[in-house]
């Protein structure tokens, strides 16, 4: 599902137009960037986490050439998915 078919679900479930679906839509994953940029993470109970880790720099190979490089160290956006989710999926 990409985003698009996302808004036309969003918008059949809820009874709003698909132009006030994309809306709410654009607004909570903004507001999911934006508390990640600053460091923070978004908890919803039963549905799972969004939060930042740090990756370590480790060695590398460029597959081209195979000569050894230093991958550098980043943040890195996660998703831990909540019980409630992994029930459904797995039922």
């Amino acid at each position: 599902m990409n985003k698009q078919e996302l808004v036309e679900k969003v918008a059949e479930k809820s009874g709003i137009s698909k132009n006030q679906a994309a809306k709410t839509i654009n607004a909570v994953l903004e507001t999911v960037t934006e508390e990640l940029v600053n460091g923070g993470s978004v908890n919803l109970i039963g549905f799972g986490n969004f939060k930042v880790t740090d990756r370590k720099s480790r060695p590398g190979r460029n597959p081209t050439t195979g000569e050894v490089i230093e991958i550098p160290a980043a943040k890195v956006p996660r998703f831990t998915p909540g019980k409630a989710l992994k029930d459904s999926v797995n039922k």
